[in-house]
């Protein structure tokens, strides 16, 4: 892959990795490392893309398994941030409430819900790229939206 083309889906796909990485590991600054991480792969990736969607699922994909082998390591179990521990997220067109509400979920709902509804993959499309079962995607959905729901009440109270 040339740099022309990664300039064009960095332009294009950097606010989906950035916010996928936010989605997992809750950190700007991991966020923006696991990024440049993935932007860098797909540099050096010498395999074929059929077109832009081909791509962005890629580029998805390869954020959730970076973003799991960073909250695997131990160096992120056992640090903490030097950074401010409310740092500021970009949200672009996403709302701010939910979003904020999103992250309050457990990790798998949180992913699931993300990819869903943000990124508007199917469940068929959810369950491949996270390497679970259609059913168990419908069954996160279901608990995750569940679970948003009793955070909207209790806001409201």
């Amino acid at each position: 892959m040339n740099s022309k083309d990664v300039e064009r889906y960095l332009k294009m796909y950097h606010n989906n990795v950035l916010t996928t990485a936010l989605c997992y590991v809750k950190r700007m600054s991991d966020a923006e490392d696991i990024m440049q991480d993935v932007f860098f792969s797909l540099y050096t990736y010498d395999g074929h893309f059929n077109e832009d969607e081909h791509v962005k699922a890629w580029l998805i994909k390869c954020t959730i398994n970076r973003c799991k082998d960073l909250l695997r390591s131990h160096w992120y179990r056992f640090s903490a941030p030097l950074e401010a521990a409310n740092e500021q997220m970009h949200y672009d067109s996403y709302g701010r409430d939910m979003f904020e509400l999103i992250h309050k979920l457990g990790k798998n709902n949180r992913a699931v819900l993300y990819l869903h509804y943000y990124e508007g993959y199917s469940v068929e499309e959810t369950a491949g790229l996270l390497g679970i079962s259609a059913n168990a995607v419908s069954s996160r959905l279901k608990r995750g939206r569940q679970q948003l729901k009793k955070l909207i009440e209790d806001e409201r109270k």
